[in-house]
This record gives structure tokens, C-alpha cells and sequence, in this order.
């Protein structure tokens, strides 16, 4: 059987030891088809980010590039612009057949912090090869907030595979055809299930938000918490377009409502870069369920976290910002997305991350 491995072969991964962690792993942290990972209780300072590269480890590339260490034990800031490797307490022992792909969470993602996994012999961000045996590391870059962390937060989370099994073209037009993957919006379906930017919300100006650039310090804990007002610009306009200023970070919404059937999960890819001078989503995982009727998700939207680069950039209504890669599940998960366990946003539009008071 090939496909993405649910909450269920996880489980199972745990229990035969090939995933494994100093701390006993939590049922909390198994999603649909991922696992969350959690954070050590050291982050090192360093000049610059890195691969480890081939034959070498991510031990020796913190000896060469370390700056000084931070201990998390009690909590600590990592600053705003400065980069860090945080060694997490997972290690995987991976089978043949068996490979992995990691992604920032989605409250870690809409508060633009760049949280990418390396791995010892790793010649890429967020691939882990099938027969991979050794530690995992999260290199973490707040691009817009200083933020308080402790060990055991889990900022990113991990995904398995047998194989590969995305959809192409025919099939996703088949699935949409019988399962409706989006609506608001046609289905653009090239390499995946494009996307397109909303700017003309029913019933309100208010579009997206810009992160103001001097801010306070964000503690991941609190949840609920902090005044959006304190953090963040709020966009409005009633012609269809705003303009993207350089390195400056936005969340916007979806156009189309997302739809995951239960046998599938998605991630979210980068568009052509020759559409704009823009990046879409650090955040890129789908889990089965999410935009689901049955697990209370009817009209989820996908909430877009855009940074613009080099020039100012006009961004329109239903321009497609995005796309949708489709993936079988190996088996379908025990638990969906939204239903019975903490997904804080099925059902949702337009929102900030949940650290932010509503």
C-alpha cells in the first residue's frame, strides 16, 4: 500500500520504535497524517542557516557556525532576524520504502516564522530520504516577531510516505468531479488545484493584514491572548487590488473554500515564480478532513501567508497565488481533521494565528 501513513500507522511507527524520542511521544501530537515535534530544551545562535550536507552532521555544522547557545529550560526570546537550531526531541529510524517531509504548523506559519527541519547528511529543507536513522533539528527564523519558547513546543510537524502516490491532472478533475474540492471559484487544475486571493470579501473592505514591523514579544503559550491591533495592520479596500510592499509579511485569504476528502491529504505548493515576485504559505500541510462537511468544515478557506521580495507587487482579486497537491492516504485515519481533536481552524476565513484574541 502506498501513500501518505495515517494517525493510526504513526501509532504504530511509535510502537515498533521507529520513531522514537527522549520523552515518551503524546497522543496529543499524532495528527490525521502527521506527527507533531516538539522542541529540546537548547536553541543554538548561529551566523547564518545551513545544510548539513552529504557525510557530515548537524553537530558539526553548529560547532563551526554556533554564536553562542540559549537554554529553554525557563522559557527564552528568540529575536526577531536571528537564526537558530534547536535540536527536537524525535529521531527517526526509518525503513527502506519509508521516507518523510516536514512543514511548519499553521499557527507557526501565519506568525511568519520560518521553521524549517534539517538532518544530519540533509542536502535539503524539509526531506528526509527513506532509510534515514538519526536525530531531527528545526532551524527557526522569526522574520516578524521576537517569540518566548520552551521545550516540548511544537512548531513543525512531519509527514510519512510508502511511495508516492500524488494525483495527477486526470485524476484530481476526476475527484473534484465527484467530491467538489473547491467552490467560490472555478477548479484550475495544473500540476495540483490552484488557488487564487480573495479581495473582494461579501459584506466587508477588510482583506487581509500586514504585520507591523516594531512590535512586542510573543509568547507561544498563551493562547487567545494578544490584541491583533498591537501586532498587526488590518488591510481594507473596496477596488480588488493592494499592493505588496517589499519584505513586508501579509495574511490574506482564499478566494475558493478547500475540501480534503477523507482518503486524501494535500499540501500546499508555490506557484509559478514567474506570476509575481511573491511567496505563499510556509505552512503547507492539509490533513483528510480539513473543508469536510461531515467533520464540521464546510466553507474552510486557506489562509494565505504572503511575503513580497525584491518590488512592490499589485496583487488582484481571483489572481491564483497557489496550488493544491493531492495525495492518497495509505489508509484512511482513525480521526479527520476538525473532528474530536484540537484543529483550530476548520471552518474558518479570514484569521489570524490563534494567539490572538478574535
Amino acid at each position: 500500500m502506498t501513500g501518505v501513513l495515517a494517525s493510526q500507522q504513526i501509532s504504530q511507527m511509535i510502537a515498533d520504535g521507529t520513531l522514537s524520542a527522549e520523552t515518551p511521544v503524546m497522543d496529543a501530537q499524532i495528527q490525521p497524517a502527521s506527527l507533531d515535534l516538539r522542541l529540546g530544551s537548547v536553541a543554538y545562535r548561529v551566523r547564518a542557516s545551513f545544510l548539513a550536507g552529504r557525510a557530515a552532521s548537524v553537530a558539526d555544522r553548529i560547532a563551526e557556525f554556533e554564536m553562542h547557545r540559549v537554554d529553554l529550560s525557563d522559557g527564552a526570546v528568540l529575536e526577531k532576524g536571528c537564526v537558530y537550531v534547536v535540536p527536537l526531541l524525535e529521531r527517526l529510524d526509518l525503513p527502506q520504502g519509508v521516507q518523510a517531509i516536514a512543514n511548519a504548523k499553521s499557527s507557526t506559519g501565519r506568525l511568519d516564522l520560518l521553521t524549517r527541519t534539517i538532518t544530519d547528511g540533509g542536502v535539503e529543507f524539509d526531506r528526509i530520504p527513506e532509510g534515514y536513522s538519526g536525530p531531527l533539528y528545526a532551524e527557526i527564523c522569526p522574520r516578524s516577531f521576537s517569540v518566548l519558547v520552551r521545550p516540548g513546543m511544537r512548531l513543525n510537524q512531519i509527514r510519512f510516505r510508502k511511495g508516492r502516490s500524488v494525483l495527477s491532472d486526470t485524476e484530481l478533475a476526476a475527484l473534484h468531479d465527484s467530491d467538489s474540492l473547491v467552490n467560490g471559484g472555478p477548479a484550475v487544475i495544473s500540476d495540483g488545484l490552484g488557488f487564487s486571493v480573495d479581495l473582494r470579501p461579501e459584506g466587508t473592505d477588510l482583506v487581509g493584514y500586514r504585520a507591523k514591523p516594531h512590535t512586542g514579544v510573543i509568547d507561544l503559550d498563551r493562547i487567545g491572548q494578544f490584541d491583533p491591533a498591537e501586532f498587526w495592520e488590518e488591510i481594507r479596500t473596496d477596488r480588488g487590488r493592494i499592493i505588496l510592499d517589499p519584505d513586508a509579511f501579509y495574511i490574506l485569504v482564499s478566494r475558493e473554500a478547500v475540501h480534503i476528502p477523507p482518503q486524501y491529504a494535500a499540501e500546499m505548493a508555490p506557484y509559478l515564480a514567474m506570476v509575481g515576485e511573491f511567496r505563499v504559505h510556509y505552512a503547507g500541510f492539509f490533513d483528510p478532513g480539513f473543508g469536510h462537511a461531515d467533520a464540521g468544515g464546510s466553507g474552510s478557506r486557506g489562509v494565505l501567508e504572503v511575503r513580497c521580495h525584491e518590488a512592490p507587487f499589485v496583487l488582484e482579486h481571483g489572481q491564483i497565488v497557489g496550488r493544491l497537491v493531492y495525495e492518497r492516504m495509505a489508509e484512511v485515519p482513525a480521526q479527520l481533521y476538525g473532528t474530536g481533536i484540537a484543529s483550530n481552524y476548520q471552518g474558518q476565513g479570514l484569521k489570524l494565528s490563534k494567539h490572538f484574541r478574535a
